[in-house]
């Protein structure tokens, strides 16, 4: 069980794109350091649960990423792609 919150339901059906987007454009914005604290806070929170969301969205795709192998003998397999 995890500590962390749910991620909320309009993230999650966010592609990665669209998060990693909103993910750069919130990290801009608290760079600048502009706005209330409040909203800083909330964005920051926001950006968390974004991150998050890209994570899992790469694990993703990483586990359906397979590597084509060669065996000695030349025949041809597959194997779990290894992306750090």
């Amino acid at each position: 069980m995890s500590d962390l919150p749910p991620i909320p339901p309009d993230i999650a059906a966010m592609s990665f794109e669209d998060a990693l987007a909103e993910l750069e454009r919130i990290v801009r914005q608290l760079e600048e350091g502009r706005g209330k604290l409040d909203e800083a806070i909330s964005s920051y929170e926001r950006g968390t649960a974004l991150k998050r969301h890209c994570e899992a969205k790469l694990r993703e795709a990483q586990a359906k990423v397979d590597r084509i192998t060669v065996a000695a003998d030349g025949g041809i397999g597959t194997e779990p792609a290894r992306i750090d």
